[in-house]
């Protein structure tokens, strides 16, 4: 690349104000406001490229003969890369030893991975650590919209550095009730936290955040804080260690990102004759030279046509030499901003295989439809088929894994039963349908549509547990107490027919009216084998049964933190969103959890009986310690008294805490969303590969033993918790896999899960954003989460959303910051709407409740919180 070629146009790209962009790295990523401003001192110049003689910008990587000897050695770590999507310079892996995150500090450092890849680290020498001021006097570089950049899938790379997983929305919040009910339906939008990036990773020892509290950030004057000394003096404490990346372990990134084509910036260079640049969305992913062959024909005469197109592009290659990557364009998608273009960007980034099934994985279905359940089948079962069979879901499910059944015994206890669709049956080990399903691993759900796991015949036919349809299902059966004690327990293949497919609204109806006697019109068709009363009566019986397990659970020390989930009404015709709304968990969903929690504990026990190497569970690793630590502080400085000591006493503390008034839930809100931080993912692990058993453990479940089961139509894990399952049973040989290959299904289901939940997340962003640019500005009341000292973050109450409020984006006549005790409080000072009237003075604190509008911005999908002003009274 010739040195005239590398000086693209820097206002044409975008780049920061203030950036030379022929002499630092800084332009190389996609810029706008959202590109890197150079902070602290961060990066002097480094790695500045020598003119008109080509200079490596990298390093090479070592070799893996080396990498695994320094690995071996302990000098060398290992972990998956975190880049924060607000500034794109800074990236972290985990600390092996659970301490704070070890920081990767510009893109030269980086060292060509992208985000969540598995890289390989070397330390740097102590003197080159990150100093970390413990007054908080650390500066901040403009902050940018957190609603402009995707967030990272590995976990926010919030200076609260997470480590290992999604820890906003980690599933303790939605184990059972979203991973088993309603996340298929696009109801499981856990909304990303707004402390999201604005900071700076290294602010965050416990002085700095008892400072400014969790969601906050200390920015200051640079002359404020104390002069930084040599970091070779400092104790640790005070240091974050800071490394380079030698080596990419697994590129776990899919390599490909949307964004924009430009043509170069040198019209007269012999690149602009074969290049265009590929500008990409997300900023973590470098830009990257297309080939003009693949760009569209009327491209270089008419550029300006394709401005706001957007394009997928996959990056194939990245030399050390180069500044770019680069890239192929794979298609054109459509406008930006539009809903389908935008999805399929969403889905073809993170890795969510959309195509249509194989010819070869559909040869595996049954070739001869209507399928009917053969006499040699039915004779190996327990034929349920007379028994009240229902199954309850969201009304827009069409794949129904489970149903439930509660029969009333004469001695008064119950037989209940959990009826799982037999899916193990139509998807047999090591067939072309079972390597597609093991390599997608989840159906994914998004707002509009459903990715599917398993073609549209199994999920919504053949394993779907339809109404009166004869259908093959895994049961796990009690004997149980009206109390919920169980007195025996039966698992078995079984067949049965569904009488009634209910909805969750209907069966809330019956919850609610106990007395009431509905009639045929008020509910779905039902088998005339069975009353409407029968039915009534046993979603009743269940209904009581499981408000005593939940009851139990709590008591047991069990943890639920729910965070508000936005859901949304489409226009049938255009699919463009009508309205959205916060979606209730009502005493239906509680009731369907109970059982499907119970079952699962039931076969996780089960499995690891009968086979103690190779069952595959789920475990939830308790909270990281730092980020708890934090937390208590932070709780400690506003007031708050909360139990961390287990997950029981947190569940306990949280809903104490709050007193009657109208706001409390608010508050709530806000607590649950501080307390899901710290919290890991659960994972799905092989049991022979893990020795202790005590890390078999689930920390919110508060058990020794889980697994899902409940949900084989949309997550492969079940499927082959259901082989494990049948194969105890002696209904069929053991599993081929061996335990290091169920190891690695299970680490590729954690994978995908991560994906599927944030591509979720990020659909349910994308309606928002357009249901806001269709029909807002939207007005909420929203609560203070967090404060800075020139911004402050707030909950909107109405839609779940949590957003960045800048004081320079008001009309004030100035803002003032300062900690009341460790308390940061912020004071806005509001312009008099006349110019008789006074100021109005508005104090900004942690849980101050305002007034925000949510407003459009000018660009595709950003919208921005603008503060109401107070009114006088």
């Amino acid at each position: 690349m010739n040195n005239s070629d590398s000086r693209i146009n820097p206002r044409q790209l975008g780049t920061p104000r203030g950036i030379k962009a022929d002499n630092t790295y800084e332009f190389l990523f996609a810029g706008g406001s959202c590109a890197a401003v150079p902070t602290s001192g961060d990066r002097k110049n480094r790695n500045k490229p020598t003119r008109g003689r080509k200079k490596s910008v990298f390093e090479a990587y070592m070799s893996k003969e080396d990498v695994s000897a320094g690995l071996k050695r302990g000098e060398l770590i290992q972990g998956p890369l975190r880049i924060n999507p607000k500034k794109y310079h800074e990236a972290f892996i985990p600390s092996p030893d659970g301490t704070r995150d070890i920081f990767i500090d510009g893109v030269v450092a980086r060292n060509r991975a992208l985000n969540g890849d598995i890289v390989v680290v070397k330390l740097l020498p102590k003197e080159q650590w990150k100093v970390i001021k413990p007054d908080g006097s650390d500066k901040e570089t403009e902050a940018t919209h957190e609603s402009d950049v995707p967030e990272d899938m590995l976990g926010t790379c919030i200076p609260q550095e997470t480590a290992k997983g999604d820890a906003k929305s980690p599933d303790v919040i939605i184990e059972a009730q979203f991973d088993d009910n309603d996340a298929e339906h696009g109801q499981d939008h856990l909304q990303d936290t707004l402390t999201d990036d604005v900071k700076k990773l290294t602010l965050d020892t416990g002085e700095k955040e008892k400072a400014v509290g969790i969601g906050g950030v200390h920015r200051t004057k640079p002359d404020d804080g104390p002069k930084v000394n040599d970091p070779r003096l400092l104790p640790d404490k005070f240091l974050q260690r800071t490394a380079k990346v030698v080596y990419i372990l697994e590129k776990k990134h899919s390599r490909a990102a949307t964004g924009f084509i430009k043509l170069l910036a040198d019209k007269n260079s012999e690149l602009f004759k074969r290049c265009a640049m590929f500008s990409p969305v997300d900023h973590r992913v470098p830009r990257a030279y297309v080939s003009l062959a693949d760009c569209p024909p009327d491209f270089v005469t008419r550029p300006e046509d394709y401005s706001n197109t957007l394009f997928i592009c996959r990056i194939v290659d990245w030399k050390e030499d180069s500044n770019f990557a680069t890239g192929q364009l794979a298609k054109s998608l459509g406008q930006a901003g539009e809903i389908e273009p935008e999805t399929e960007g969403i889905l073809t980034e993170y890795g969510v295989d959309f195509s249509e099934f194989s010819p070869e994985a559909l040869a595996c279905l049954p070739q001869s439809l209507p399928w009917v359940i053969s006499p040699g089948e039915l004779a190996k079962r327990r034929d349920l088929r007379k028994e009240c069979i229902f199954t309850i879901d969201p009304s827009t499910a069409k794949d129904l894994d489970d149903a439930l059944s509660c029969k009333q015994l004469p001695d008064g206890n119950f037989e209940v039963g959990v009826h799982i669709a037999d899916v193990s049956y139509f998807v047999l080990e090591e067939t072309a349908l079972d390597k597609v399903a093991s390599e997608r691993a989840t159906s994914v759900y998004l707002v509009q549509k459903v990715i599917p796991m398993l073609p549209k015949l199994l999920c919504e036919e053949l394993c779907s547990l339809n109404p009166m349809r004869d259908r093959l299902t895994f049961s796990v059966m009690w004997k149980m107490t009206p109390e919920g004690k169980i007195l025996d327990e039966w698992f078995g293949q079984t067949v049965i027919c569904s009488c009634v497919k209910l909805t969750y609204d209907h069966a809330q109806s019956m919850i609610e009216s106990p007395g009431k006697v509905f009639s045929p019109e008020e509910l779905p068709p039902v088998s005339p084998q069975h009353s409407i009363a029968e039915i009534q009566q046993a979603v009743l019986n269940l209904h009581q049964i499981a408000q005593h397990l939940r009851k139990q659970r709590f008591i047991d020390g069990a943890l639920r933190l729910d965070q508000l989930k936005l859901s949304f009404t489409l226009d049938q015709e255009s699919g463009m969103p009508q309205g959205c709304y916060i979606y209730q968990y009502r005493d239906s969903n509680k009731l369907v959890e109970e059982f499907m929690l119970l079952a699962n504990m039931a076969v996780a026990h089960q499995i690891y009986r009968s086979f103690p190497e190779q069952a595959l569970l789920r475990r939830h690793p308790p909270p990281q310690t730092k980020l708890l630590k934090d937390l208590m502080e932070f709780c400690n400085q506003v007031g708050l008294d909360i139990d961390f000591s287990s997950a029981g006493t947190l569940h306990k503390s949280l809903n104490e805490t709050f007193g009657a008034d109208k706001y409390s839930e608010a508050r709530k809100e806000v607590l649950t969303n501080m307390f899901s931080r710290p919290m890991q993912m659960a994972l799905y692990f092989c049991t022979g590969v893990l020795k202790d058993e005590t890390l078999f453990r689930h920390y919110a479940l508060n058990v020794p033993f889980y697994t899902h089961f409940t949900s084989p139509i949309r997550r492969y894990a079940d499927i082959i918790v259901h082989r494990l399952l049948s194969a105890s049973l002696g209904a069929s040989p053991p599993i081929k896999m061996e335990k290091e290959a169920i190891q690695r299904q299970a680490d590729h289901c954690n994978d995908r899960k991560m994906a599927s939940k944030r591509v979720q997340e990020l659909s349910a962003d994308l309606f928002f954003a357009i249901f806001v640019r269709e029909c807002g500005p939207l007005e909420s009341e929203a609560m203070v989460m967090g404060v800075l000292n020139e911004a402050f973050d707030v909950l909107v109450l109405k839609f779940g959303v949590q957003k960045r409020i800048y004081c320079n984006a008001l009309p004030l006549l100035g803002f003032h910051f300062q900690k009341v005790g460790r308390k940061p409080e912020l004071t806005l000072m509001w312009e008099p709407e006349k110019l008789e009237q006074e100021s109005v003075p508005q104090v900004i604190t942690i849980f101050t409740l305002v007034e925000v509008v949510l407003t459009s911005d000018g660009a595709p999908l950003k919208y921005s919180a603008l503060l109401k002003r107070p009114s006088l009274e």
